[in-house]
């Protein structure tokens, strides 16, 4: 993947955007193929790494690992390190994340309705 110079203009634009439209913000915060899929599996509650990947079986062991990172930067995930023996992760959505649970309830009624499947979680 390649990265941006921060003076091209694609990136000046792309931080404008961020700036003055809101949507755009939330895309780049939740938005992607994974992030709103983590989002939706955590927002009832706390989930181990193998409880989460199993959620999820399509999403490759690094992607995980990168976006649950990207979550927790953004303060959107928790990760909760418990002092176990063995040592296990807990992650869970924190109270900016949890606010984000009717909007991704609505994205998957939407989204049942326009696949005309039904409701199974």
């Amino acid at each position: 993947m390649s990265t941006i110079k921060e003076s091209s203009t694609n990136h000046q634009n792309k931080q404008i955007l961020q700036t003055e439209c809101p949507v755009a913000f939330t895309m780049e915060k939740i938005g992607g193929r994974w992030k709103p899929l983590i989002l939706y599996n955590l927002r009832n509650g706390a989930l181990r790494y193998g409880q989460l990947k199993k959620c999820i079986p399509a999403i490759t062991e690094k992607m995980l690992v990168q976006h649950l990172r990207e979550l927790e930067a953004d303060n959107l995930v928790c990760r909760d390190v418990k002092p176990v023996v063995p040592p296990h992760v807990e992650y869970s959505l924190t109270e900016s994340g949890q606010t984000l649970g009717p909007i991704l309830n609505a994205m998957a009624e939407w989204g049942f309705q326009q696949t005309g499947r039904s409701r199974q979680s």
